[in-house]
This record gives structure tokens, C-alpha cells and sequence, in this order.
């Protein structure tokens, strides 16, 4: 039997902005047809030529390969770029998978759920009533449009339907009972991964803007903390080309690199392309490869480039944290850790169980929550931050009880007397240019006006 020849012509290939997304682009005078069979196989209209594929299981290389052979067998030529095809037969696993009896094939399975339950709420489908958090995960009531209602546990590739109900009054009642100390209205906040997913759609749809005259460009001195965010794949790249002691692998499931010292003692992970108020590093100590975690830190995306790489410089040393493993926090080290902010005259506050040093503007400081220090609770005992308030910062690092006062010491060096450079862009007239449209909030429509 002889396929009928269809006059349109699909091109498969990466996005140019999102790792994992793929963009088709369609071509010919039946092109309707294929954007009909590409519109069913997770493929979304941006115009008239474009489509994008971008889901939350970071699949799409797989399933763009299967909507290629469906297209083809339609009787529609198609093509797949050599970037695409790269990404298509690469290897790689979920790391930490809560089912590692799953093959495969069976994790692809369970992730296409979780995009189908994504979709349904992001299209409106499925209308979500309260979250809560579980203590471990994200759980969630909501009912279909057709009048069934579910329980969801989980986010992203992982959630899944747990339970059905006759209606929602069941669902919220037996919501209410299981979650009502933490229960909050409406859905929850997107996740990074459904904000990285929604700006893969984003950024095809938005204009871009008028091309103004080129800006002409400056680099001034700052202090440090206010100093240009750090690019971090480059500063990873150049502190492992440095320091053979260190090993690093990545793991594209999720987009994020792991760095691990010989000693297994010390361990790094960076997530990539992260929003910049979210975070981007995670350091952590350990007594023994074995043992439990004894410290640890966090940096947000938007952290200067001076503070990462004072960070990195004495983590590579060794003796900023191998001599003070397992020391509580007494007032001798916060005495140690905080010293050239007392040198450097910034100003000293006590506040119930809050200790503060600040700049004179308030524009930059160091917390110590000794309430956190002594009960070892989930709250950071430090926090550096700089920005209009620490409730509300550009760049914040936070770190447990046990953190090394010497390297406590040195960051606090840096923000009392580093410095490091901001390239500063002369006003430009308005008209001179147009602003794209702003990212949508939330992909949920009815999500807008939620409380958390």
C-alpha cells in the first residue's frame, strides 16, 4: 500500500534557549496537516510555522523522535536536525528516582502521566481547590471539568493521582483531614522546573525588541557584594580544571552538576539555568563518606562573582573546613566568623534571638539566628544577603549550624572590604525600544489570585 504524499515538511530540532525542548518548524501548502498531527503529540502553535514541544520530564528528544515516525508515516517528509538527533540517543538516568524498580520505558510511562495531569491543570482542565506541603513532597485536591475529583501527591514528573472522589466537598473533606494545619487555597507555586517549561514557550511567543542604537557600556568598581552574579558554569568549569582532587559528573535528567572531593567528605552540586532568587549551589560537609551530613550552604543564582569564588578558593584549601568539622557554635566563633565586619565599622544589632551586622546603608549584612544554632533547626543560622532588605535580597547564602567560622571568616572578609566590578548601561529613552510581555505568574489560568 503506497502512503499519500502530503505537501508539507516538518524540521525537528533543539530550542534555541531551553536544553531540552524542541521546536518544529512546518513548511508547504498542507502545513495545516501537520500541524494538526504535531498539535496531538505535545507540540504546541506558536504561529503559523513554528511549533514547541517543552515538558516538565525533560523527555521531549524521545517523544519528538516518535512524532517524526508518526509524521512519516503520514506521508509527511520530515526532518530531524543532527542537534536533535545527538540529543535523541543520548544516555542518561534519573538520579535519586524514587522507583528504581522502574525500567526504562516504565519511567517514561509514569512522567507522560504527570505531564498529562501538568497540562490538564495548566489548560484549565483540571482546577486545583488547596495545596499542602507533606513534609516531603507536594499534595493537592482538584476536580475535572467533567465532575470527578482527585488527590495528587507529588511535582513535576513525579505527580501522580493518588485517590478519587464522587465530588469535591469529598475531596476537600478528606483533604482538610489530612492536611488542614498546612492546607492553603488554590494551587501551588510553579515549580522551577514548570517556570523553565512555560519560559520555552515564552520566549518563542514574545517579540523581540526594536534594534535601538548599540548602548555604550561601562565597568565600574562596587563593593563585593554588590558586585555582577557570577557565571556559574564557567566558575565550576575553571575551579575543576584547577583542582584534580575534585571530580565532577552531570546529570541531565535534572540539570545539575555534582562535584565530589577525593576525601568524599566534602560535596557540591550546582543546578543550572536556576531563577536567580532560587538556589543555585549546595555545599556540604560530612565526618566520614559515610557518615551524616555535618554542615552545609546554599548560594542563590544571583550570588557575585566575587563571593563564589572567595567560597570555592577556600573550599579548595582544605583547612577552612576539615579543622572545624563538628565544633558547635559558640561565641567565641561567632566572635571569629564576624570579626572584619567589626573591624569595618558596620553596624551591630541585637534583636530578640537575631544578631546583625550591616552596612551603614543597609544595603548588605550578615544575620545569626542563635535560636537556630542551639535547637539545630531547619532555619539557616547564617545568612549573608545584600539587596533593599534581607527579608527581600538580590543574593542571599545561608548556612547551617557547624559551618567553619574560617570560612565564615573569609566571606565575611569579602563583604566588608572585596570588591569586584558591575557593568553599568546608560539610560536609554523609552521609545527607543519596545519591552516584551512579561512572563506569565502562573501557568494554572485560574491561579492568578491565590493565597499562599
Amino acid at each position: 500500500m503506497t502512503t499519500l504524499s502530503i505537501d508539507a515538511h516538518v524540521r525537528l530540532d533543539t530550542h534555541p534557549s531551553h536544553r531540552s525542548a524542541v521546536v518544529a518548524t512546518v513548511a508547504g501548502t498542507a502545513r495545516h496537516i501537520a500541524h494538526a498531527h504535531l498539535s496531538v503529540r505535545g507540540f504546541e502553535r506558536v504561529d503559523e510555522h513554528t511549533l514547541v514541544m517543552a515538558r516538565i520530564d525533560r523527555e521531549e528528544p524521545y517523544w519528538a523522535e516518535r512524532a517524526a515516525q508518526a509524521l512519516i508515516a503520514e506521508g509527511i517528509s520530515t526532518e530531524i536536525t543532527s542537534g536533535l538527533r545527538e540529543a535523541i540517543d543520548e544516555e542518561w538516568t534519573w538520579a535519586d528516582y524514587p522507583m528504581p524498580w522502574c525500567t526504562r520505558q516504565e519511567i517514561r510511562e509514569v512522567s507522560d502521566e504527570a505531564q498529562k495531569i501538568y497540562d490538564d491543570i495548566r489548560h484549565g482542565r483540571l482546577v486545583i481547590h488547596a495545596h499542602a506541603h507533606d513534609g516531603w513532597t507536594m499534595v493537592a485536591a482538584g476536580s475535572y471539568r467533567d465532575g470527578s475529583s482527585v488527590a495528587l501527591h507529588g511535582e513535576n514528573h513525579l505527580r501522580t493521582i493518588t485517590e478519587s472522589f464522587d465530588s469535591p466537598a469529598e475531596a476537600l473533606t478528606a483533604f482538610e483531614r489530612l492536611y488542614g494545619g498546612t492546607k492553603r487555597p488554590g494551587p501551588a507555586p510553579m515549580t522551577d522546573v514548570e517556570r523553565q517549561t512555560a519560559e520555552a514557550r515564552h520566549t518563542l511567543h514574545s517579540p523581540g525588541p526594536l534594534e535601538p542604537e548599540p548602548a555604550v557600556q561601562r565597568t565600574e568598581m562596587v563593593p563585593a557584594y554588590a558586585a555582577d552574579p557570577a557565571d556559574h558554569d564557567a566558575a565550576l568549569d575553571e575551579f575543576v580544571a584547577e583542582h584534580d582532587d575534585w571530580e565532577k559528573w552531570r546529570t541531565w535528567s535534572d540539570g545539575t552538576t555534582h562535584l565530589i572531593h577525593e576525601s568524599q567528605t566534602l560535596r557540591a552540586e550546582l543546578v543550572h539555568e536556576t531563577d536567580p532568587r532560587e538556589t543555585a549551589w549546595t555545599f556540604a560537609a560530612y565526618e566520614t563518606p559515610v557518615s551524616d551530613r555535618m554542615w552545609h550552604l546554599t548560594l542563590t543564582g544571583s550570588t557575585p562573582a566575587p563571593v563564589l569564588k572567595t567560597l570555592l578558593s577556600r573550599l579548595a584549601e582544605g583547612d577552612a573546613w576539615e579543622t572545624a568539622i563538628g565544633s558547635p557554635t559558640t561565641e567565641k566563633t561567632v566572635t571569629e566568623a564576624t570579626r572584619p565586619l567589626t573591624d569595618a565599622g558596620w553596624k551591630h544589632t541585637i534583636e530578640g534571638q537575631w544578631i546583625r551586622w550591616e552596612t551603614t546603608p543597609g544595603d548588605a549584612g550578615i544575620q545569626f539566628d542563635a535560636f537556630a544554632a542551639q535547637n539545630l533547626s531547619t532555619l539557616p543560622t547564617w545568612t549573608l544577603w545584600a539587596g533593599p532588605s534581607i527579608d527581600c535580597p538580590t543574593w542571599a547564602l545561608h548556612a547551617s549550624p557547624y559551618t567553619p567560622a574560617p570560612l565564615l571568616a573569609s566571606l565575611a572578609e569579602d563583604l566588608a572590604h572585596g570588591t569586584g566590578t558591575k557593568l553599568a548601561v546608560p539610560h536609554r529613552p523609552a521609545q527607543l525600544k519596545t519591552t516584551p510581555p512579561g512572563l506569565p505568574q502562573a501557568i494554572n489560568p485560574h491561579a492568578a489570585n491565590r493565597s499562599l
